[in-house]
């Protein structure tokens, strides 16, 4: 029980503090998430062990480039990269693979291609046309909680089919499933009073947060398994590190990004 009040006034104290940054304007938007993305660096830096700035001094070069550059050709080169990793990942965690790396310069690799990358088109994702939009970002951290709290509540009360058991022994097919009805169900809501995008927009939206959200969980954890480690870190009571709260909507956002951009 004490527990779950833990982690219920964390979860409380992490929205509250997103949705706000997210309302007062853009940059404290912005301010926001590159500190989220520093501490997602410094967490995963240790869970495959590199001990070098690189990554640091590069997170902040390309932030800033691609804040400055949105649409421009290397953003695009950028996102094609990130996709590619991520569908890469999606292989060797569907294959059963491990995820090597053998070395400081392999490690540096897929902390640029796994977290830098996503964490960039997360600072971007409510850039739309040239515009920031709060209501879209709030929209679609909406449909991954939900999505989330739904696919535990199910899972814990209703769930008999293991979904991966050799990464996440916890996550069912039916907590899994149940989390996709809620999402697309708030989408749809969503859809009722943010007009940006048609019903099927946002359905499809719903989709991709939910599908590939889930698998960004399961990633994380496959990267935990290979460490040894039950949480990255342990700055959220309950909840463990920050890229354990945000590893659905890291994997997620440059899918959704490639959506609404490229593709609506």
């Amino acid at each position: 029980m004490r527990h779950l009040l833990t982690r219920s006034l964390s979860g409380i104290i992490y929205v509250l503090i997103f949705i706000s940054a997210i309302l007062l304007s853009k940059e404290s938007y912005i301010v926001l998430t590159t500190i989220f993305g520093f501490l997602c660096i410094w967490e995963f830096t240790k869970m495959v062990a590199l001990k070098n700035y690189a990554a640091y001094i590069f997170y902040a070069f390309v932030l800033f480039l691609m804040i400055q550059r949105q649409n421009s050709y290397a953003t695009v080169l950028v996102l094609a990269v990130t996709i590619a990793s991520s569908l890469f990942l999606m292989y060797q965690l569907f294959a059963k693979k491990q995820i090597t790396f053998f070395n400081d310069r392999a490690k540096l690799g897929v902390t640029i291609r796994y977290v830098i990358f996503s964490i960039c088109f997360l600072v971007l994702l409510p850039f739309y046309k040239g515009n920031f939009h709060p209501y879209l970002m709030i929209s679609v951290l909406s449909i991954i909680w939900i999505n989330d709290s739904f696919a535990f509540l199910v899972g814990k009360n209703f769930g008999t089919r293991k979904l991966f058991p050799s990464v996440s022994p916890k996550k069912t097919v039916e907590g899994f499933l149940g989390g996709l009805t809620f999402a697309l169900l708030t989408a749809f809501l969503i859809s009722k009073f943010n007009v940006d995008f048609s019903l099927l927009n946002w359905l499809i939206i719903g989709l991709i947060v939910s599908v590939v959200g889930t698998i960004g969980d399961l990633v994380e954890s496959k990267f935990k398994r290979q460490a040894k480690i039950k949480d990255s870190g342990s700055i959220m009571p309950g909840h463990g590190g920050i890229l354990d709260r945000l590893d659905s909507l890291l994997f997620a956002a440059p899918f959704v990004y490639l959506y609404i951009n490229f593709i609506i």
